[in-house]
Parts: C-alpha cells; sequence; structure tokens
C-alpha cells in the first residue's frame, strides 16, 4: 500500500491514540510490525506547538518507521500552519483528526464533531493541503451520529481536497466506543472513492482483521484499543494478511521480558517522575491478557518510584513463570 510516495511495509496500521501512541508504545508495535503508526493527536492552537509535552509527543525514532503525526483542530489556517510546524519537526504525512468522540475536543469543533460541517470539512483540507509538500490523510467516524451518516459524503470531499488516505472508524460519534461497527458504511465509502480506505474498529484478532478486509474491500486495517496490552497482535495479522500464515502468540516469557522492556523504556523516555505514572495504565493492559484477576494490579498502582516497579515486575514475572513450569512438570 502506498500513501503518497511512500510505500508502506504492510497494510497493517497503529491507530493515534491520546495519552497511548508515545514514541516508545509506537517502537513497539513497529517492530511487531506496524507498518505505519501515528503520534498522538496534536492540537492545531499554537500556543502548544512548543511546549515540552508537544515536543514529546513529537519525539521520533528511526525504529519507527515513516515519522506520521496527527493534528486536531477547526480553524482552516491554524491547522494548515500546525502542519506546517510539524513538517518543520520532522513529519512526513500529516494525518487531520476528524474522529474522536471525546467531548473536550468536540466542544471545540474540533475532532468528529466537524462531521457536522462538511462545508468547514472542506475549507480545512484544502487548507492543509496546500500548506504542506508531504502527503495528508484524513481519519473520521461514520457520521456525527445514527441519523447522520455522512461518511461518503466526506469521503468524496477528502479525495477531491487532495487527501491521499482515509481512514474511517465504524461508529458514529454518538456511539462512542460502544456497539459494533459498522463495516458496511467502509465498504460504501470503499466503493465510491479511489483514495486508499483503511478500515478501522474492533478489530482484535488476525483473524477478524482478514474477514475485515475481505468484506469492505478496504486497503488496509488500522488497530487502536486491540493492542492495547497486546503489541505483538501486529506480527499475527501481518502473517495471516501477508503471508497467509498462522503465528502463535509469543510465550508467556517473551510477553514478561517485552513488558519489562517497555516499562523501562517509559521511565527513561518521560524521566522517572513521570514515567512510573504513564507506566501503570500499561501494565493493567499488559495484566488483562497474563493475569486478569491478579491482585499484583493495586500492589504495583500503589508504587511510587520507577526502580521499585521494575523490582516488582521482576518478581511478579518470576513467580508466574515458577507457577507455570510447576504446572508443566505436573501434568507432564
Amino acid at each position: 500500500m502506498r500513501i503518497g510516495h511512500y510505500q508502506l511495509k504492510n497494510r497493517i496500521l497503529l491507530a493515534p491514540m491520546a495519552g497511548i501512541t508515545d514514541q516508545p508504545f509506537r517502537r513497539l508495535c513497529a517492530n511487531y510490525g506496524a507498518g505505519l503508526t501515528f503520534s498522538e493527536m496534536m492540537a492545531s492552537n499554537p500556543r502548544v506547538w512548543h511546549t515540552e509535552k508537544s515536543k514529546q509527543r513529537l519525539a521520533y525514532h528511526q525504529d519507527v518507521g515513516i515519522n506520521a503525526v496527527q493534528i486536531a483542530g477547526s480553524d482552516p489556517q491554524e491547522m494548515a500552519q500546525a502542519a506546517q510546524v510539524n513538517v518543520g519537526y520532522g513529519a512526513e504525512i500529516i494525518d487531520i483528526n476528524m474522529g474522536c468522540p471525546a467531548k473536550k475536543v468536540n466542544r471545540k469543533l474540533a475532532g468528529s464533531a466537524l462531521l457536522q460541517y462538511p462545508d468547514l470539512v472542506q475549507q480545512i483540507l484544502e487548507a492543509v493541503v496546500r500548506a504542506v509538500d508531504v502527503p495528508v490523510t484524513l481519519k473520521i467516524r461514520t457520521g456525527w451520529d445514527r441519523q447522520n451518516r455522512n461518511c461518503v459524503e466526506i469521503a468524496k470531499i477528502a479525495e477531491q481536497a487532495g487527501i491521499q488516505a482515509l481512514t474511517i472508524h465504524g461508529r458514529t460519534r454518538e456511539c462512542l466506543f460502544e456497539g459494533e461497527a459498522e463495516y458496511d458504511n467502509i465498504k460504501a465509502v470503499k466503493q465510491q472513492v479511489s483514495i486508499p480506505v483503511i478500515a478501522n474498529g474492533d478489530i482484535t484478532s488476525a483473524q477478524k482483521a482478514q474477514d475485515v478486509l475481505n468484506y469492505t474491500g478496504a486497503d488496509a486495517i488500522m488497530i487502536g484499543r486491540g493492542a492495547l496490552g497486546r503489541p505483538w497482535l501486529f506480527q499475527s495479522v501481518a502473517d495471516l494478511i501477508e503471508n497467509s500464515s498462522i503465528t502463535s502468540e509469543p510465550s508467556l516469557e517473551e510477553k514478561c521480558g517485552v513488558i519489562l522492556r517497555h516499562i523501562q523504556a517509559l521511565h527513561q523516555f518521560y524521566g522517572e517522575e513521570k514515567g512510573y505514572r504513564i507506566a501503570r495504565k500499561h501494565v493493567a493492559w499488559y495484566l488483562q491478557g497474563i493475569q486478569p484477576n491478579s491482585s499484583f494490579r493495586q500492589t504495583f498502582n500503589a508504587i511510587t518510584n520507577a526502580k521499585e516497579q521494575i523490582t516488582a515486575l521482576k518478581e511478579f514475572f518470576n513467580l508466574i513463570l515458577l507457577d507455570k513450569n510447576n504446572n508443566v512438570r505436573t501434568t507432564t
């Protein structure tokens, strides 16, 4: 799959997620096979462009591959300027957020709130495309609410404005993350435009990814919440879609090693004071797939020191690995 002049290594993308897709997580997912990853959403407000928080969100590493940055806002000229600033910082693809359902974003007429105003959508897309010489992509939902599913109209506007690829999360803003994704609407969009269409929503397994691609005819799929605590999902999806091979999940030993390295990377990236706080949510997601009913989460969340977090994780992993090995011996 191509986006503008960039050839992606595969058709499996990591969704931009606020507070999640920082540099350490993007590197991890890229190492497991994500063909393209996106930074966290950057506001178009010029007051935040050069803050320390923004610099962290934009931090890039060559392991990530193509440097794709997502921006959000509602003023066409501010969005154009934000795109230029991010390209100046090294962005190689600019993605425009018109899919975020969060109230604090929608109150500023950004994210999925823009789907209510197709004329403004057109102005923003045209302004950003004119402002930069890198490919510009767009992420949307199927509409604002169940009575106003206008993704086909928005897709046609995007194509005419020069957008190079369109991602569709198969829910309206009203749906938030409830119910099942609407793949029928993604399929309808794919049939109406010639630019690459990327299907997003409820993709939690390799087989589901294959089924969504087959049904919608989409050019690629994007994984968001399905990768939380499961970055290795990208490997199994890529193997099935690109090579028609089935890959088993990593061993418990490999998972424990990955988690430790990820948490250590968070401590290093954010500094110990902020890093141990960021680490808590990732450990909670990891535990869902290892020991969902474990009391260790409460123990871990009470720790207020980065080094103690690593020590606690090592001790916990040693215990569950020992228990696993003992169970293997008693059943053979």
